[in-house]
């Protein structure tokens, strides 16, 4: 599976924890940036992670800032995007069963590297369930023809 990840300087340390986590798992890892740990904006990086999973470029995506809350709002602006912001397993499982998100993000600050780790292991070994949430999920795609 390839899997876009980038992060703005507050997600900058937990990134290479999480790219660690991904290749273990024998996923293809593309970091998008940001690549030290110099002030800049979190919504330029959730537009290269977002655009290139809703392009098909990569079947998902991972996105990290301080909270996590600034790149979840920023990918869910791109059309086909399906962004979860999980601070624990239980979200992430169910972000990915029932609402087949595609781009995971997290909070630097709230999420230690250890519940990361868990978090991405859970995110990217859960399939979507389908049935009745593949019908959810499509009223979502139809939300975002407007």
């Amino acid at each position: 599976m390839k899997v876009a990840v980038a992060s703005d300087h507050g997600g900058f340390d937990l990134k290479a924890t999480v790219i660690s986590v991904l290749e273990s798992l024998g996923c293809e890892v593309a970091d998008l940036g940001t690549h030290d740990r110099s002030s800049c904006d979190y919504p330029d990086y959730a537009q290269k992670v977002a655009e290139g999973v809703a392009a098909g470029e990569y079947q998902r995506g991972v996105l990290i800032c301080g909270t996590g809350i600034g790149m979840s709002i920023a990918a869910n602006k791109v059309a086909g995007v399906r962004a979860a912001l999980c601070n624990e397993i239980y979200s992430a499982r169910m972000a990915r069963a029932h609402n087949d998100a595609n781009v995971l993000c997290l909070g630097a600050r709230v999420v230690g590297s250890g519940v990361a780790e868990e978090i991405v292991r859970a995110f990217f070994t859960t399939e979507h369930e389908g049935g009745r949430h593949a019908r959810r999920v499509e009223k979502i795609r139809l939300l975002e023809q407007g």
